[in-house]
C-alpha cells in the first residue's frame, strides 16, 4: 500500500536531499525515489517551479565530455526548507495520534 503524497511534501523531499548536497537531476532523482516513487518526467517540472520561486539555483559542470546540470539550495530554499520540515513534524504528530491511538511512535 502506499499513501498519495502532496506537491508539498515532494518539495520538502527535494528541499531536504538538496539541502544535504548539490545534486544533478538524475542523482537527484535516484534519491528522491528512496523514500517515494517518482519518475524524472515528474520530478523536473517540480524543480523549474522551485527555481522559479527562487529556492533552487543551477549551474553546469562538465562531466565525460558532457555537461550536468546541478542544482543548488539558496538562504530562501533553505527558509523554505525549515518551514516544510515543521509543518511535516506538526502534521506526523497528528496522524500518529490518530494511527497509533495517542501513542507515541518513537
Amino acid at each position: 500500500m502506499s499513501f498519495q503524497l502532496g506537491s508539498s511534501l515532494l518539495d520538502a523531499c527535494v528541499l531536504a536531499v538538496l539541502a544535504r548536497e548539490d545534486a544533478y537531476g538524475y542523482s537527484l532523482t535516484q534519491q528522491v525515489r528512496e523514500i517515494m516513487d517518482i519518475s524524472e518526467s515528474t520530478l523536473y517540472p517540480v524543480l523549474r517551479r522551485l527555481q522559479k520561486q527562487d529556492y533552487l539555483t543551477t549551474y553546469d559542470q562538465p562531466f565525460q565530455g558532457r555537461n550536468r546540470r546541478y542544482y543548488r539550495i539558496t538562504d530562501s530554499g533553505i527558509e523554505r526548507y525549515k518551514e516544510l520540515l515543521q509543518e511535516w513534524v506538526d502534521y506526523k504528530q497528528r496522524i500518529d495520534s490518530v494511527l497509533l491511538g495517542g501513542k507515541n511512535s518513537e
